[in-house]
């Protein structure tokens, strides 16, 4: 049965925020996605405003704690990604771990990394309705890249991505 990626369309933000730039972690939490066999189809360096923060962490905006988080998230630019692959935010979140990084899974990002709730190296997407919204509030379609892994034929079984 001949392979059809065509079905692996799920994306997902990362964010690799300030704690990890200055950490000099980028490369390892890319070797991470990488490892498992997730597709980059973003990657770009930007420095977050107020704007963007306060439409991106809207839930959190009136919180008495956001002024800390904005102040955080602007004290150096962050790395925005974009993955893609079959039910890659899951993946993704398994592989980040829990937000509260002192309680989070040894072997994941955070919890390899981190002990903090909010300087807890990586934001990702919690559900495909989030992602569809983060995605394209950091990427601009021109800026995400559709283009054949190869790799794929040894991440996936055929039966995997003609289900």
């Amino acid at each position: 049965m001949p392979m059809n990626f065509a079905g692996i369309r799920e994306k997902t933000l990362v964010l690799i925020k300030p704690d990890g730039i200055q950490r000099g972690l980028i490369g390892e939490v890319f070797k991470r996605f990488e490892q498992k066999g997730l597709k980059v189809v973003g990657v770009k360096m930007m420095t977050l405003d107020e704007a963007k923060l306060r439409e991106h962490y809207a839930h959190l905006a009136e919180k008495p704690f956001f002024p800390g988080v904005s102040q955080f998230m602007q004290k150096s630019p962050v790395v925005a990604v974009c993955l893609e692959g079959l039910e890659v935010i899951a993946a993704v979140r398994k592989i980040v771990g829990i937000t509260k990084a002192r309680e989070a899974e040894a072997g994941s990002i955070r919890g390899d990394f981190a002990m903090s709730l909010t300087c807890n190296v990586v934001h990702a997407s919690d559900s495909v309705e989030t992602a569809m919204k983060e995605v394209p509030r950091f990427f601009k379609e021109d800026e995400i890249h559709d283009y054949l892994k190869s790799e794929y034929e040894n991440v996936y079984l055929a039966e995997e991505l003609n289900a």
